[in-house]
């Protein structure tokens, strides 16, 4: 069974920046690709990034991917999402996801374990 816990969500101001991590624990970590989503009030889920076991090959959603970057510590079991200029319509609860083995995937049902989330606010 592998536990995900994120951090590092708050408020911030448009243009601001912040970092989310996600701590995983059980299993192999450097066995799974790691994905984050997110989630607005009254709207679908969607992806934003992903990235494989090693970190060699990553995916940034179209809305995010010049803005937005995905990494991974494989020694201290954890992935990160840096988030630069963000905006208003980056307000959402942000979760991370686990899928053990594969490259890295875009659509949620690949993923079998989730964490709870964090939200960002980011002010106009």
């Amino acid at each position: 069974q592998v536990q995900l816990v994120e951090s590092g969500g708050g408020l911030v101001q448009a243009g601001g920046s912040l970092r989310l991590s996600c701590a995983a624990s059980g299993g192999t970590f450097s066995s799974y690709a790691l994905g984050w989503f997110r989630q607005a009030p009254g709207k679908d889920r969607e992806f934003v990034a992903s990235i494989n076991g090693s970190g060699g090959m990553k995916y940034l959603g179209d809305s995010v991917k010049d803005r937005f970057t995905i990494a991974r510590d494989n020694a201290k079991n954890t992935v990160y999402l840096q988030m630069n200029s963000l905006k208003p319509e980056d307000t959402a609860v942000y979760s991370c996801a686990a899928v053990i083995g594969g490259a890295y995937y875009t659509k949620a049902h690949f993923y079998d374990y989730w964490g709870q989330g964090t939200q960002v606010t980011v002010s106009s």
